[in-house]
């Protein structure tokens, strides 16, 4: 009984006490946040805390949530409950009076280990390093040596090695590697870092940043490496603590120069030194396979190829991978002789290992395939390329000729895989890496083609004298404000452009276009830019237009003339309506219209649109609308997004594409008023959509609502159970066709 007449002011009390425990925890949270930095986290106990801070939150919230509909009868059972847990609040206010710190030092968080190459020889160089790192009177350290000799690869087995000492025991709170490549500048050399250090919104004035980082790095002990150092700067204007006794941290560099390590502040410098004849040709057999060692009168041979290499592991590396699964003496032997010349005609100059290089890439012997090596060197020094988006590059320019849009990314990955077997290309997890030096190869090779200036802080284009002989010019990932009209180039040359990642770039002059006749490719992705020049109407040999991301962009000028135009990406721009011109543009293959702000699609247009491979039409706005029938017209598709607004659409499509060969499909049907957040659901495909039905009022949902997707099966009809939304309100999947296996949907 007492429990029912004091219900109400138990319930006060509960929501008092609920109150202050509240205040506690945001207390708590303020001071992790102010103590949680790089190499610490959340004690145990806390985390626990916390915990039990939301389960009885919860509880508080279903009793708040029974007293609206209360019975007499339940009053006293409630009442009972509220008081229960007025106690077990206290006591959870009690525990969390914490003292001390609530964050400690968590050695796991010391680093990411790498994925190592094999290494052969270099011990002795690996423990004098060690020895210098392990030494409380050494602070920096260089290693030099000449490229490909091995730098990079050796600090990376240290890297691991102190990572792994790490677990057993604090040496260091953090292991810091850092590439600053040969574009250097203090600027990005500040940001990779604090990148490194997950170190957010630096501020914008050099010597504020250089502030921050320094007093970030006072805090931990800590071994920075900095790999590939062309040049000399100031510790102190970079932010970088001059490593000492008293903090215990260590600063590494790999540089070409004893110089550059020197005019740093090295006191120890280890050389690396070419590899012993018998280390060369473990590592190169460690490539080839032993296998070769069967074959009668290769053996001199093989070794004079393994002397050509002249110790240097990527040269070695690079031509062994060549050579892998030959057999025949012959092929052996005039391998040798062309080794020779191409070493010969570059000898006594700082570009002979581009001859010992160049081998292994004349050796491809197929033009797309070497070209495709290449236009990887547009990329920035040490940049992890993504497969699928360097196949789309590769497929633009050609390099993969033509065929279904599955073959040619087949080919691509097939191509990619070779170049990574030959060692003319690294696997960086699913991405592709180019090796520094391969990189100079290949632009010394392209000079003076290629114009690559790309990741280097650029803040103006080149002059267009520098212009002059270029095909294909990359300048992406820099901070170019805008291209003036001073700037008009005359490059009747130039096949390819690539200014995407300039996100400060806000304006394109008329006259920068006008005399790039031959432009094949322009990339101006995720650029700040409202409008397109209308200059880009007259580029009549253009086959991609690139401008996804440009969510500031709202003019794109007619593209009537573009009748060359094979792919046009407007995903993430701010259009609101489809380009003047854009049912001209009959050979178009890619098309990706999906953007919140688009709203209409003239009718007819898509079947116009005949020879479309892909097409990606997701638009938020309810007054675009799919007509089923008119893309059941597109005949040749193998990659379709897109939105049906009305039933009989959907299933329209849906009907029509029975025993179709689509590669990759997401289809949804949903009334205009669902509205819906892009989340990527499905691998290989560019949106997936949770919808709220909250607009939609008692309806039956699974009038309103319907989704199809999955990848890489043939499409066929089969009747499925109604499947339930967890992140949803109750709502049902109708049933609807799906592909035959379960492997390829996704809700």
């Amino acid at each position: 009984m007492e429990h029912h007449r004091k219900l109400e002011r138990r319930l006060n009390d509960l929501l008092a006490k609920q109150r202050q425990l509240n205040a506690i925890k945001s207390d708590v949270e303020m001071k992790i946040k102010t103590e949680l930095r790089l190499g610490r986290c959340v004690r145990q106990e806390i985390e626990n805390w916390l915990l039990d801070v939301q389960t009885i939150n919860g509880k508080i919230q279903s009793i708040d949530e029974r007293t609206q509909n209360l019975s007499c009868f339940s009053r006293g059972h409630l009442g009972k409950q509220v008081s229960q847990t007025v106690e077990e609040v206290k006591e959870i206010i009690e525990q969390g009076r914490f003292t001390g710190a609530l964050v400690i030092d968590d050695p796991s968080t010391a680093g990411v280990p790498f994925q190592l190459e094999h290494l052969v020889g270099e011990t002795a160089v690996i423990a004098d390093i060690w020895k210098h790192l392990m030494s409380d009177e050494i602070g920096m350290v260089g290693v030099c040596g000449m490229g490909g000799i091995g730098k990079t690869t050796i600090m990376k087995h240290i890297h691991n090695q102190l990572l792994e000492e790490t677990k057993s025991k604090p040496l260091f709170e953090k292991i810091i590697w850092v590439t600053v490549s040969q574009d250097f500048n203090i600027t990005r050399l500040q940001q990779d870092i604090a990148d490194a250090m997950n170190i957010e919104d630096l501020p914008k004035p050099e010597q504020k940043r250089a502030a921050v980082l320094r007093n970030e790095l006072r805090q931990i002990r800590h071994v920075l490496i900095l790999d590939d150092v062309w040049e000399g700067f100031v510790l102190e204007k970079v932010g970088i603590p001059i490593p000492i006794f008293s903090n215990g941290s260590r600063l590494v560099l790999t540089s070409r120069s004893k110089v550059v390590c020197r005019s740093i502040g090295c006191c120890e410098i280890v050389e690396v030194p070419p590899l012993s004849n018998e280390e060369s040709m473990n590592l190169f057999l460690a490539h080839t396979g032993h296998g070769i060692l069967k074959v009668p009168s290769l053996e001199e041979i093989l070794g004079d190829i393994v002397g050509e290499c002249d110790g240097l592991p990527l040269a070695i590396a690079v031509i062994a991978g060549s050579m892998k699964g030959i057999y025949d003496v012959v092929e052996w032997r005039n391998a040798l002789t062309e080794l020779g010349d191409h070493v010969t005609s570059v000898k006594g100059t700082d570009k002979e290992i581009y001859g010992r290089l160049k081998f292994s890439f004349d050796r491809l012997e197929d033009s797309n395939i070497q070209n495709c090596f290449l236009y990887c060197s547009l990329y920035p020094e040490d940049y992890r390329i993504p497969r699928v988006e360097l196949i789309e590059y590769w497929i633009d320019e050609g390099f993969l000729e033509r065929g279904s849009r599955q073959q040619l990314h087949d080919r691509g990955h097939t191509i990619l895989n070779r170049l990574v077997n030959n060692c003319l290309l690294e696997k960086a997890g699913d991405d592709v890496k180019m090796h520094d030096l391969m990189r100079d190869m290949a632009l010394y090779i392209k000079h003076p083609y290629f114009m690559v200036k790309a990741g280097t802080g650029l803040k103006e284009l080149p002059s267009k004298q520098e212009w002059k002989d270029v095909e294909r010019v990359s300048f992406m990932m820099n901070m170019v404000l805008e291209i003036p009209p001073s700037l008009s180039p005359n490059c009747e040359n130039l096949s390819t452009l690539l200014l995407q990642n300039n996100e400060s770039l806000e304006r394109i002059s008329e006259s920068f276009f006008q005399h790039m006749h031959s432009l094949s490719i322009l990339d101006l992705s995720y650029a700040n830019i409202q409008q397109l020049p209308n200059s880009v109407s007259n580029l009549e040999t253009l086959n991609a237009l690139v401008l996804r991301g440009c969510k500031e962009l709202r003019y794109v000028p007619s593209l009537e003339k573009l009748k060359a135009l094979r792919k046009l990406d407007l995903q993430g721009t701010g259009i609101e309506k489809v380009p003047k011109g854009l049912e001209m543009l009959t050979n178009l293959t890619y098309l990706n219209l999906c953007t919140e702000s688009l709203k209409e699609l003239p009718i007819a247009i898509l079947p116009r649109l005949s020879c479309l491979q892909c097409l990606v039409l997701y638009v938020k706005s309810p007054s675009v609308k799919m007509n089923g029938l008119e893309a059941a017209r597109l005949r040749k598709l193998e990659v379709f997004e897109g939105r049906f607004n009305e039933l009989t659409d959907f299933n329209a499509y849906i009907k029509s594409i029975q025993g179709r060969e689509l590669t990759s499909y997401l289809l949804v049907m949903a009334s205009p008023k669902a509205k819906f957040d892009a989340r990527p659901l499905v691998e290989g495909l560019n949106n997936a959509f949770f919808f709220n039905f909250e607009l939609l009022g008692d309806c039956d949902v699974r009038n309103v609502f319907k989704i199809v997707a999955g990848h890489q099966a043939p499409f066929r009809s089969h009747p499925v159970a109604w499947w339930r939304l967890p992140y949803l309100h109750p709502a049902l999947i109708a049933p609807m066709a799906l592909p035959h296996s379960p492997s390829h949907y996704t809700f």
